[in-house]
């Protein structure tokens, strides 16, 4: 399994990607592929000020609902508005076109308390 080197990763299957005080949020290709076929997201207002570990948004695969976590303490700054007609796009391209939300850090030492690609890999392998 490829997974973008460039990315932090949670051990509930979020990525976070990080370009100075802002982070794109998405899940894994591993969740996607976990949740099956994606048919509805639902995901955060734009302003909410959220805590590590909040309950970001649910996405809703045709044989079950799951909660996406914040990662990082954060202001939502912009949800995917592709989302909205195209949850596929989850399941598609779940690094690029398939992010759900970015936020503006709040706590960036949270940034390293999360996993590097290769103990991901070992979560997701064990």
């Amino acid at each position: 399994m490829d997974l973008p080197q460039d990315l932090r990763y949670s051990k509930d299957h979020e990525w976070v990607k990080v370009d100075g005080d802002v982070a794109l949020i998405g899940i894994t290709d591993y969740a996607q592929n976990e949740l099956g076929d994606i048919v509805f997201v639902e995901v955060p207002t734009v302003g909410d000020t959220l805590s590590k570990g909040d309950t970001l948004g649910t996405i809703e695969a045709v044989k079950t609902v799951a909660d996406v976590y914040i990662p990082v303490d954060g202001e939502v700054l912009e949800m995917n508005p592709e989302l909205e007609n195209t949850p596929e796009l989850i399941n598609q391209d779940p690094y690029g076109k398939g992010w759900i939300a970015k936020i503006k850090v709040t706590d960036a030492s949270q940034i390293d308390g999360l996993l590097t690609v290769d103990q991901y890999k070992d979560l997701i392998n064990a």
